[in-house]
């Protein structure tokens, strides 16, 4: 359990998404450097770009390979996907796609002979593949790309394969310190150089992955440590860590298993650092992870253990908003302590992830600034801070910014305060000789640490493309300082100067809420924060205190309804959550009635009355959001996160189907026609739309579809499915409390052999909107052919026998998380979730490895706990169809692994989740709806015959496809129908409006939901022909 001592920690989160105008307007009063020092600095700075530049020599060779390569272009981006996919692809098929796909879409011979660097000409000339290598022709003189493009085709050639291969690893080299700990250290001696060794490798997916890289960061101390020879950790060599290499699960909603894992392999490798007096770094990571990391320090930080070792460190990232407190804090930390902390601030290297998650998470505002001079600001004010903590504060500045090191230089020695600067090994090196030969005298010299990586080329690559990314990109210091079209002045900006003339956010960085433009973001949870998760309590307290109910609800009136049952809790069946009621025929046609008289006045309002109802119910959503994710998780099994998405989606489909039919339903639309005459077309709704939805996702479609009948002028009868009626209630509600006309939605529970039969077949239904099992819907669309009277409208989302291919150029790690997440999330039951795996046989048994790995990290248990992530199925006949389907497994393929159920598993319906290998690349015939990962590998030679076998199941809902080659995946495209391909990232969690849903043959009949063609079919067309000539002519044309 939590050390209660450490949980102060957790009010940091309070600024975590601060108001960033006031934030930048905070620091501007903090006033970092007074005018006269920002003169002198901003002449220090100017000088030092002018040094380095004068020094080409000594350019760096990242620096020139930056210059040369700008992300900018089709050739550094070419060279970066190389770089990323090449070294770790163990098959020569495979690499030479890559390389032909890579190498001929670039221009190489225009960089030809442009840097003075020979490292970046040497790579040039492997990447051209010239005549030096292969034969070359009079092609090759006269029209080189063409030359380049027609020997790509050729690239199995094994010397061309030998030489882009070499060009990478030349490139990869020169990031990279050494290939081992020791040959790193040996260079770093012969070069000397003062380093921060950083050993590479992505985070921990599995318990294996953690005890290996603590073994490999513990013999990376020990090697640095018995070389120190007394140095101390300021003048002596570092290891720099990451927590997320020591446990798959350092998230702060694991906070217990942190504790219980990775905190006492923290404690062990600060052990062996503290004996051998050296600098040991925890490094900064991803802004959720931030309160927890500080917890683990502090506790390591008042460990009696350590002694009065003063090699305890981290890193502290500038661009996070809440790093000014982290300093406060740090500092306090110190004291209490009694221990001497080293701190690196550095700009921070997640910034575009940090943007991203942000939006897709709905947050209020981004944890980082969305501008440069806005970090860099927040540097100078964070490095101030450092400064004058001395001497509870040891401060190492990481910067690649003259103006940074300039100010922090006059900032340290005005007050007499020691410091450090550290650089990335390949970066920098002209930066800071500059700085040396201008700063160094001879009672002060400048300690410059290098960051510098060791590993293999396969673990350096995420490490490389990351720095590529980050520096590479135009608007990037190290990118400008070498560039002599860049005035020195310019590349020199004083920060302060820019934010006091720009103190705004970035203007094409809009809080998350508004990046769609056309329509707001919804407002999401986040769980890392303590009181997110209070919040949640409190909600699930009071939703276990109600007593739900749910039955017919007809006009402003709840019927008495037929057939009462009990509602319980998937998780524990003992908990009873309220009571539901079966609609009878009379309340159906009460029902439908009322709807039909309700929607003329509904229809006539057009577009631009019915949204502001639509919209209201969003905002309705989110104000409820808290209460109705804890009923998800108590009446559908829904993890928190699931409940989150599920509240947030149904508001995405009221704003996007409000926006939807204030455009489309505006009124008549003008057509293009001859003179003389107007046409025009008018959307009009059908009637009253039957809304049938599924139990998996009973908030998110169930409002989905009656959105969408309403946005287009419709009157709504909805069924909801028989496991979830308490939460369609709710929504009714909700849509009541937003303004609507009580009479144009009714609500009519039941089964589906009785109140689903009555609903379809009911003369005054003008359509139908169904989404389940594709038996179902079959059922439904005979119903509806054999009904009398007009041919109407059948709108159906049904399953998917859906398909993920992997190739040998993706990346291990990405593709266990997207597996993982798109087989398992929900429990499994999405109709988009992932069946079967396919992956290549070079592949498969590390890939295999490493999901068993990754699931037995998984937490299967209560949907109510912020650290589950996996709950129950949905009901008991749910649970009986997936075992049986794992003794077919058993007899007919082979179980690789099931995850451990907890004890008590057996008071509700919770399954264990199951990975399994099977024969042939369609043995499954039909969708298995829930938590079970089919794998089949399969040889890349016969891609088309696997992927055919597929493909003729009929289905067609979701696609995946995790590869670095554009044309392998373009390829999968090809062969397997879907109406929803996703490219190197999970098959789940469609967005509305950003990836609109909906499958293909026997996986539904479109139009997809949540997209721009979502309403046409709950609406009529209607169009309108004026013969204006009769009347005496065409204005228009008469005017002419």
């Amino acid at each position: 359990m939590l050390p209660a001592t450490y949980a102060h920690w957790d009010t940091l989160d309070s600024g975590k998404f601060a108001d960033e105008t006031l934030a930048v307007q905070t620091n501007l009063a903090r006033e970092p450097l007074t005018r006269l020092e920002r003169t002198g600095i901003l002449t220090d700075a100017i000088d030092l770009v002018e040094r380095a530049r004068r020094s080409t020599e000594r350019q760096g060779v990242v620096e020139s390979f930056l210059q040369e390569f700008s992300l900018g272009t089709r050739e550094g981006l070419a060279l970066m996907c190389l770089a990323e996919a090449l070294l770790r692809t163990p098959d020569e098929d495979t690499r030479d796609k890559l390389i032909a796909e890579k190498i001929s879409s670039a221009d190489w011979a225009a960089h030809l002979g442009h840097s003075d660097s020979l490292f970046v000409n040497a790579s040039t000339w492997g990447l051209m593949l010239t005549g030096k290598l292969v034969e070359a022709d009079d092609q090759a003189q006269s029209d080189l790309p063409g030359f380049l493009r027609r020997i790509a085709g050729r690239v199995g050639e094994p010397v061309i394969r030998q030489a882009v291969a070499t060009a990478v690893k030349i490139m990869g080299e020169q990031f990279v310190l050494g290939r081992t700990i020791q040959s790193a250290m040996k260079r770093a001696d012969r070069e000397d150089w003062l380093c921060s060794f950083d050993m590479l490798g992505e985070g921990a997916r599995t318990a294996e992955d953690a005890t290996r890289y603590e073994r490999i960061y513990a013999e990376a101390i020990e090697a640095v440590g018995k070389t120190t020879k007394g140095h101390g950790p300021e003048t002596g060599h570092g290891v720099s860590v990451k927590l997320s290499a020591l446990s798959p699960r350092y998230e702060a909603t694991q906070e217990d298993r942190v504790w219980e894992e990775l905190y006492p392999r923290i404690k062990r490798l600060a052990l062996i650092a503290a004996r051998y007096d050296i600098n040991f770094t925890i490094d900064a990571e991803e802004a959720d992870r931030l309160a927890l990391s500080l917890k683990l320090l502090d506790r390591l930080a008042h460990e009696p253990e350590l002694g009065d070792w003063k090699g305890l460190g981290l890193a502290v990232q500038a661009y996070q908003k809440r790093c000014i407190e982290v300093i406060e804090r740090l500092t306090d930390l110190s004291q209490r302590s009694g221990r001497r902390l080293m701190v690196r601030l550095v700009k921070g290297a997640y910034w575009d992830t940090e943007i991203k998650r942000a939006q897709i998470m709905g947050r209020t505002d981004y944890p980082v600034f969305t501008t440069k001079p806005a970090t860099d600001l927040n540097y100078l004010v964070c490095a101030r801070m450092m400064i004058e903590a001395a001497p509870l504060m040891y401060s190492q500045f990481a910067t690649h910014n003259a103006h940074s090191l300039a100010a922090i230089h006059r900032m340290a020695k005005d007050r007499g305060v020691k410091i450090e600067f550290q650089r990335l090994h390949g970066m920098g090196e002209p930066l800071y000789e500059a700085a040396i030969e201008k700063f160094n005298t001879k009672s002060s010299h400048l300690t410059v640490r290098a960051y510098a990586p060791v590993g293999g080329h396969e673990e350096l690559l995420p490490y490389l493309v990351r720095r590529l990314l980050e520096n590479g990109a135009n608007s990037s210091f190290v990118h400008a300082l070498m560039d002599e079209r860049v005035p020195a002045d310019l590349v020199a900006t004083d920060p302060i100067t820019a934010v006091e003339a720009h103190p705004d956010r970035h203007a094409r960085i809009p809080v998350p809420k508004d990046i769609y433009m056309d329509r707001q973001n919804s407002l999401g949870r986040d769980y890392s924060q303590l009181s997110e998760r209070e919040r949640h309590a409190q909600a699930l307290e009071k939703v276990d205190a109600e007593r739900f109910i749910s039955g017919p609800i007809i006009g402003e009136y709840q019927s008495a309804g037929t057939n009462h049952a009990d509602v319980t809790n998937p998780y524990d069946r003992s908990q009873i959550l309220g009571h539901v009621s079966e609609a009878t025929e009379a309340d159906v046609d009460m029902a439908v009635t009322k709807a039909a008289a309700a929607q003329i006045k509904w229809d006539r309002l057009g577009g631009a009355g019915r949204a502001p109802i639509l919209r209201a119910m969003a905002d309705a959503l989110e104000d409820d959001m808290d209460r109705l994710v804890a009923l998800l998780s108590r009446e559908a099994g829904k993890t928190l996160n699931d409940g989150v998405a599920e509240v947030r989606e149904a508001a995405d489909f009221c704003r996007y189907y409000a926006m939807l039919a204030e455009r489309d339903f505006g009124g008549r639309q003008d057509l293009k026609g001859p003179v003389g005459e107007i046409n025009q077309l008018v959307l009009h709704g059908r009637g009253v739309f039957a809304c049938i939805s599924p139990w998996n996702f009973p908030l998110a479609i169930f409002t989905g579809q009656i959105a969408a009948a309403l946005a287009a002028g419709n009157g709504v009868v909805a069924k909801p499915a028989e496991q979830t009626p308490l939460i369609a209630a709710e929504a009714v509600r909700l849509f009541q409390k937003a303004g609507l006309n009580p009479d144009l939605l009714g609500l009519v529970p039941g089964r589906g052999e009785t109140v689903g039969v009555q609903l379809c077949n009911h003369p005054g239904i003008d359509g139908v909107a169904f989404t389940g099992g594709t038996d179902t819907a079959a059922s439904i669309n005979r119903s509806l052919a054999a009904r009398p009277g007009p041919i109407i409208p059948f709108i159906a989302e049904t399953g998917g026998l859906n398909g993920m291919f992997v190739d040998t150029t993706a990346l291990r790690e990405q593709v266990i998380d997207d597996v993982i997440l798109s087989a398992f999330g929900s429990a499994g039951q999405r109709c988009s979730a992932l069946r079967v795996l396919y992956v290549p046989k070079d592949l498969a048994d590390q890939l295999i490895e490493g999901l068993k790995g990754a699931l037995a990290a998984q937490v299967v248990g209560d949907p109510t706990d912020p650290g589950t992530d996996i709950g129950p199925v949905i009901d008991g006949e749910s649970r009986a169809n997936l075992e049986a389907h794992v003794e077919r497994l058993k007899n007919e393929a082979k179980i690789i692994a099931r995850a451990e159920l907890p004890e008590g598993a057996d008071k509700g319906d919770l399954f264990a989740p199951t990975i399994a290998e099977i024969p042939t690349p369609d043995f499954l015939e039909r969708e298995v709806f829930g938590p079970i990962l089919h794998i089949y590998r399969y040889e890349p030679s016969k891609l088309k015959e696997v992927a055919g076998k597929l493909a003729a199941r009929g289905f067609g809902l979701t696609l995946g496809v995790h590869s670095r080659i554009e044309a392998f995946a373009d390829e999968v495209i090809q062969l397997v129908p879907a109406g929803n391909v996703y490219i190197n990232r999970s098959i789940t969690g469609a967005v509305v409006g950003v990836q609109p849903f909906g499958g293909e043959g026997l996986s539904g009949t479109g139009p997809k939901a949540g997209g721009p063609n979502s309403l046409i079919r709950f609406a009529s067309e209607k169009a309108i022909s004026n013969n204006i000539a009769a009347q005496g002519g065409d204005p228009a044309l008469l005017n002419l």
